[in-house]
C-alpha cells in the first residue's frame, strides 16, 4: 500500500513537472524498457520457475541455499550480457516500442533516456530474485518495501532537481539506476540475515539449473507474449499525440488495486501452494485458493466499480496540475474506465496462474497467453483506424478476459484443488451486490459533490468525501448482506 501511494505521488509529481508531451513519453518509453525485460526474465519467467523449485527444496531441506546461490550466478550473467547489449542496440530498441516517435523530439530523449535507466534491470531483477528467496521463507516486509525506497528516491530526486532548479526530467531519469542499486542493498541484507546470505560464484549448468531453465523456458515464452501485449498497445499510442503518456497514467491508477491485493495475494500464495502441493496437502490447497479468491475479489470488484462510476474526480484530483490540462483529465479518464473493466480479470490471472506455476507447468499458462496475445494485436491495431488511441485499452481488457477464461479450462484437469469451493461461490454473488451498491451510492454522491469537485480550494475534500462515503457503504452492504466477515481481514495466525 505504501509503494502504490508513493507512486500515486511519483507519478503525480512527474506528470506536473513535464506534462504529457515529449520529455514525458520519452520518460515512459525509457522506464517500460528495463521493466519490460525485468519481468521477462525475473518476476516472469526466473521467479515463476524458481519459487516453486526453491519453495519444494526448502520444505525437503534439500540445499535450498546451494540451489538460490546457482540460480543467482545465472542470472546475474545473463543480466549483465543483455545490459551490454541493450547499450548498444538501444536506437533499434526504442523503435520497436514506438516506431510512432521516429523523425521526432521524442526518438532522441528516448534513447538517450533508456541508455541511462535500462542498467536497472540488473539490480532490480536481482532483488526479484531474492525477493522470491524472501517470499518463500515466509518473509515478505522486505520485499514488499523495496518499492517503497523507490519512489521515495524518486520523489527526493525530483524535488531537489526542481529545487535547486535543474533539468528534473534527467535527475529522474538517473535516479532510476540508484534506486536500483538502493532495492538490491535492501533484500541483499534482508536475506542475509533470514539465513540466506549470496555470494558471487561462477554459473555453472548443474542438474538443477538445467531442470530450472526446461521450466523456465516456457515462463519466459509466457512472459514475452504479454510484454508483446504491451508493446503492441504502445506502438499503437506512439502514432497519436500524448496517447503514450494518457495510457500510462491510467495504467498507473488501476495498477493500485491490482498490486495492493491482487500482486500481494499472488505473490503469498505461489510458496503457499508449492509447499502444500508437495506435502500432499490438497484439501489445504484449495482452502488456500478459495480464501484468496474471496479476499482479493472482496477489495478489488469495488475498486473497479468506482473506475467505472467516478473516473474523472479520481483523475483530475489526483494528476491535474502543472502541465496537466482537463484536456488530459478527460482522455485518461476514459482509459481508466476501460482498464476499470478488466481490473477483475487482471486480478484472477493472479490468483489462477499459481495453480500451473505450483506444479512447474510453465507451458500451460504460455499457450494460453499466446492466444490472448492474438486477440490483443487484432483489436488494438484492427480498432485503432476506426476508434483511435483507446483502442489498446479495449484490446488490453478483452485480452484480459480470455486469458482468464482459458486458466480457468485449463485448470480443470487439476481436480477439485482448483475450483473454488462453496464458500466462495454463495459470497462472490454477495460481493457483486455490495459493490453495485455503492457504486449507485457513489453516483448520488457525486451529483451532491460536483460543484466541489470543480473547486481549487475544495476538490481534494471533496473526493475524500466521495471516497470515504463509498467505502463505508460497501462495507456496511458486505456485512449486512454477509457477503464477509470482519475475521476474513485479520491475519491468519493458526
Amino acid at each position: 500500500m505504501a509503494s502504490r501511494v508513493l507512486g500515486f505521488l511519483r507519478d503525480a509529481m512527474i506528470l506536473a513537472f513535464l506534462g504529457t508531451g515529449p520529455l514525458y513519453e520519452a520518460y515512459v518509453v525509457a522506464f517500460r524498457l528495463p521493466n519490460m525485460f525485468r519481468r521477462f526474465f525475473a518476476e516472469g519467467a526466473f521467479n515463476m520457475a524458481f519459487i516453486p523449485m526453491f519453495s519444494k527444496k526448502l520444505e525437503g531441506d534439500e540445499n535450498p541455499q546451494g540451489f538460490a546461490q546457482e540460480a543467482f550466478a545465472g542470472l546475474a550473467s545473463v543480466l549483465i550480457v543483455l545490459t551490454l547489449l541493450a547499450q548498444l542496440a538501444m536506437p533499434w530498441l526504442i523503435w520497436g516500442l514506438a516506431s510512432g516517435f521516429a523523425g521526432q523530439e521524442q526518438f532522441a530523449l528516448s534513447v538517450e533516456f533508456g541508455r541511462i535507466a535500462f542498467p536497472y534491470i540488473l539490480f532490480i531483477s536481482l532483488a526479484a530474485l531474492l525477493s522470491g528467496v524472501l517470499n518463500a521463507t515466509g518473509r515478505f516486509a522486505a520485499a514488499a518495501a523495496a518499492p517503497v525506497l523507490l519512489n521515495i528516491l524518486l520523489v527526493a530526486i525530483m524535488a531537489g532537481a526542481h529545487w535547486l532548479g535543474k533539468d528534473v526530467a534527467r535527475a529522474l531519469v538517473w535516479g532510476i539506476p540508484v534506486a536500483g542499486v538502493a532495492q538490491f542493498a535492501l533484500v541483499a541484507v534482508a536475506a542475509t540475515r533470514a539465513g540466506f546470505p549470496i555470494r558471487l560464484r561462477r554459473p555453472r549448468l548443474s542438474p538443477d539449473m538445467r531442470r530450472l531453465i526446461k521450466v523456465a523456458v516456457p515462463a519466459a515464452l509466457a512472459g514475452g507474449v504479454v510484454q508483446i501485449n504491451l508493446l503492441v498497445g504502445q506502438q499503437v499510442a506512439s502514432y497519436f499525440d500524448h496517447a503514450v503518456g494518457w495510457l500510462f497514467a491510467a495504467d498507473r491508477l488501476y495498477q493500485l488495486p491490482l498490486g495492493v491485493v491482487g500482486i500481494a495475494v499472488g505473490v503469498v500464495l505461489l510458496p503457499d501452494l508449492s509447499r502444500r502441493l508437495k506435502a500432499g496437502d490438497d484439501v489445504g490447497a484449495r482452502e488456500a485458493f478459495s480464501r484468496s479468491g474471496e479476499l482479493a475479489l472482496a477489495l478489488t470488484l469495488p475498486c473497479a466499480v468506482a473506475l467505472l462510476v467516478i473516473p474523472l474526480p479520481l483523475v483530475s484530483v489526483l494528476f491535474e496540475r502543472g502541465a496537466i490540462t482537463t484536456d488530459d483529465s478527460a482522455s485518461i479518464a476514459v482509459a481508466v474506465a476501460i482498464y476499470g473493466l478488466g481490473l477483475p480479470a487482471f486480478v484472477l490471472q493472479k490468483l489462477q496462474q499459481p495453480l500451473f506455476f505450483a506444479r512447474e507447468d510453465t507451458r500451460s499458462p504460455f499457450r494460453f497467453a499466446v492466444w490472448a496475445m492474438v486477440i490483443n494485436a487484432a483489436v488494438a491495431i484492427g480498432l485503432a483506424p476506426v476508434i483511435g488511441w483507446i483502442a489498446p485499452a479495449i484490446a488490453t481488457t478483452l485480452a484480459a478476459w480470455v486469458m482468464v477464461l482459458l486458466l480457468h479450462r485449463g485448470a480443470r484437469s487439476m481436480g477439485d484443488v482448483a475450483r473454488f469451493d462453496t464458500r466462495f461461490r454463495r459470497r462472490i454473488w454477495r460481493i457483486i451486490a455490495a459493490s453495485l451498491i455503492m457504486g449507485a451510492e457513489l453516483w448520488a454522491a457525486l451529483l451532491v459533490l460536483g460543484p466541489m469537485l470543480g473547486m481549487d480550494g475544495w476538490r481534494y475534500l471533496a473526493l475524500a468525501l466521495l471516497i470515504t462515503s463509498g467505502i463505508i457503504c460497501y462495507f456496511v452492504s458486505g456485512f449486512g448482506l454477509r457477503a464477509f466477515a470482519l475475521s476474513d481481514f485479520r491475519r491468519n495466525r493458526g
